[in-house]
């Protein structure tokens, strides 16, 4: 639905820009190509977390790694992102969002090359480092973007990003395959990772020439004018900058003195909600993801091509639920859909736990590639879409950074706590230990009723009939 072309609208904040993008019933051509492009950042941050585990084995053995020097570098990338969501969020609150986001595509081209060219642990961890801190300004900042991009009626589609997620680690699977078949060799590992950064440089690039700063953001911090002229290269609307609303007068600079007002009301439930259904998807997704190597080994046979394969067929159950994720998240709503699929992780998870060793060939390739589709097409998508969705643009990257932040603890539990407990009881009553964590994460869908899909309302136009607590000096 395009903007009549006279008279001109003129917008005078935030909630005005919501209601604009809001009314649409889909996306024009160009925002439809500016949000596919956004999007394809978190497909680079998947495939640049991956780009390391498929050549991890020759890597290993070319550099003389030892196993706590292996287990440095897995964990790497997920803890540094812990520290660099929140500072994406708050570089994006401040800066606008166009600019960390090239700033993180620069970040992993130079942590991919320097990773496919070393040749010492140092230095591949130097890089790994970099991958980090690239992933954590991306993704808090991307899906906010996504968020103040998207209608109301399509807000169901940030699922989406879980989708490429998967679409990401089964194509370096199979590149990497390829990189196999024309006899690298042990630097099978150095072509993985140095084709991150050939992803990273072209959507470096792209960003750079199309990206448009988002008007929910440009309204948030009075720059109204410029707000107009990117809803009119966004969306064709014929829109001019009005007198800014009298509550927008003084807009604060947004900090992270400025992080309480997540955990005050309206927001306390939302934080919650969005903090627990990250972190418990996380460390679920550990109990199966960190084992699919292993569990591909047993079922396809231990030759690399037949153990990648097997692997890329798990992935595929990842790609089928996180596109499913979008439609299921429309038709039911983001809490309830995660409710559905802890139910089911939880009973699979008991069920591969309990028989482990002893399941028929069948289920034991059913239930974990079952474990991916339903984690994928509920809790996997929805802590992040539901954090982007819950707050009002200028608070909204910091709210998805700092959750972003909590949620990614669950990432180093799973890397250095389930290794450990592994070890102690065994793989299958580990993961039937394990089936707790799902269980946590049903009962926290159940009892907080919180869900941007079904509120009726968008935060930015909350403002209109409720004032949140004045931000600054809080």
């Amino acid at each position: 639905m395009a903007a009549p072309s006279n008279p001109a609208q003129r917008i005078s904040g935030v909630p005005h820009v919501a209601a604009l993008i809001n009314g649409l019933e889909k996306l024009p051509g160009k925002a439809n190509l500016l949000w596919y492009l956004i999007l394809g950042g978190l497909f680079l941050d998947a495939y640049s977390n991956a780009a390391l585990s498929a050549g991890l084995s020759p890597m290993v053995k070319e550099l003389g790694l030892s196993a706590t020097q292996v287990g440095l570098l897995t964990a790497t990338a997920p803890a540094i992102a812990i520290l660099f969501n929140p500072i994406g969020g708050w570089l994006a609150a401040r800066i606008g969002r166009v600019k960390p986001l090239l700033l993180a595509k620069a970040i992993a081209v130079a942590g991919a090359l320097l990773t496919a060219y070393a040749d010492t642990f140092a230095t591949v961890w130097s890089g790994r480092a970099l991958v980090g801190i690239a992933y954590g300004i991306d993704f808090a900042v991307a899906m906010a973007m996504l968020a103040e991009y998207t209608p109301t009626k399509l807000k169901g589609r940030l699922n989406l990003w879980q989708c490429v997620w998967y679409v990401a680690t089964t194509g370096n699977l199979a590149l990497t395959l390829v990189f196999f078949e024309l006899g690298v060799g042990t630097d099978i590992w150095r072509w993985s990772v140095g084709s991150a950064a050939v992803f990273a440089g072209a959507l470096l690039v792209l960003q750079l020439l199309f990206l448009v700063e988002s008007p929910a953001w440009l309204a948030s911090q009075g720059r109204l004018a410029e707000a107009a002229k990117c809803l009119h290269r966004i969306y064709g609307f014929n829109v001019e900058a009005g007198e800014r609303a009298h509550e927008q007068a003084e807009q604060p600079s947004i900090g992270f003195r400025h992080t309480g007002v997540l955990f005050r009301k309206p927001y306390l439930p939302r934080t919650v909600l969005s903090t627990m259904i990250s972190l418990t998807q996380s460390m679920q997704y550990f109990a199966i993801g960190w084992y699919l190597p292993v569990i591909s080994l047993a079922i396809f046979g231990e030759q690399f091509e037949k153990a990648t394969v097997g692997s890329m067929v798990f992935n595929a159950a990842g790609i089928i639920g996180g596109a499913v994720s979008a439609y299921v998240g429309r038709r039911m709503g983001l809490r309830l859909s995660s409710a559905v699929g802890y139910a089911m992780a939880f009973v699979l998870l008991l069920t591969l736990g309990l028989g482990f060793g002893s399941l028929p060939a069948v289920l034991a390739f059913a239930v974990p590639f079952l474990f991916i589709f339903f984690h994928s097409a509920g809790p996997g998508a929805n802590g992040k879409s539901i954090a982007a969705l819950s707050y009002r643009s200028d608070i909204r990257t910091l709210g998805t950074g700092i959750t972003g932040m909590l949620g990614n603890f669950g990432s180093v539990i799973g890397l250095y706590i389930f290794p450990q407990i592994k070890e102690s009881l065994g793989l299958g009553p580990t993961i039937a230990l394990l089936s707790a964590v799902p269980l946590l994460g049903l009962v926290t869908c159940l009892i907080i009723k919180w869900d941007p899909t079904r509120s009726g309302i968008d935060p930015d136009e909350e403002d209109i009939d409720f004032q949140a607590p004045a931000l600054a000096g809080r």
